[in-house]
């Protein structure tokens, strides 16, 4: 991807697994809610899971499971677990996430978050650890007709802050995520999770960074902020 350098002028954040690790429990909790009705929950379908909204886990789910997988009933269930592993465990953040918001706040870069998770649940999430105040903009999964891979929600995100779509740089540990970015024409960074990225969405990365330190010390240039303060 050819990007020219020092022409970016925002940071668009996914949240799960990017910011928060929260993707192991997320792992955990649908192993156990799906469990409590009889379903074994896949590796190969949890995977694709990653980065996607409800709608599209309830379609990818039937097509993995049958039309009558209960997915309410499962979804519904698997939330209480999570949220009771958050509460017995809390959310750890991502290592260098404080630093990178830092160092953004300093500059006067525009920041803000586009997640797959819903508003109401996103927002808790960001207060309990601390990163709400961080993000003057925020758009969840639940205010998109069309999830992650397709671009709705960046590009919804990217009018939010009143900066164009190609002046964005995207952070995703997703590959749904970065197909999103790269659709909306988009700078998209990888810092992978759980899934090691596929050749093809390593082709769409700009570049795959190994943790958000690591995104810290490529910032500068893409933003123009040749300083490392």
């Amino acid at each position: 991807m050819n990007k020219s350098k020092g022409k970016f002028q925002a940071v668009i954040f996914d949240m799960d697994g990017l910011m928060l690790d929260t993707e192991k429990m997320a792992w955990e909790s649908w192993k156990r809610a799906c469990r409590d009705f009889g379903i074994e929950m896949r590796d190969d379908i949890f995977v694709q899971l990653l980065g996607r909204n409800v709608n599209d886990d309830e379609q990818i789910l039937k097509a993995a499971y049958g039309e009558d997988f209960p997915f309410r009933e499962v979804y519904d269930r698997r939330i209480q677990y999570m949220w009771e592993l958050v509460e017995q465990n809390g959310i750890p953040l991502k290592e260098g996430l404080l630093e990178l918001l830092d160092y953004l706040v300093a500059t006067g870069t525009p920041r803000a978050v586009a997640t797959s998770t819903s508003r109401e649940r996103a927002l808790q999430k960001m207060a309990m650890t601390g990163i709400r105040n961080y993000f003057p903009v925020v758009v969840a999964g639940d205010e998109i007709q069309r999830g992650k891979p397709h671009p709705d929600i960046f590009l919804v995100t990217a009018n939010k802050l009143n900066v164009a779509p190609e002046q964005c740089i995207v952070l995703e540990d997703s590959e749904a995520g970065i197909q999103a970015a790269h659709a909306a024409g988009m700078l998209p960074i990888l810092v992978p999770d759980l899934k090691p990225p596929s050749h093809e969405v390593k082709r769409l990365a700009y570049r795959v960074c190994s943790s958000l330190k690591e995104v810290r010390q490529l910032l500068p240039e893409l933003l123009n902020h040749q300083t490392g303060s």
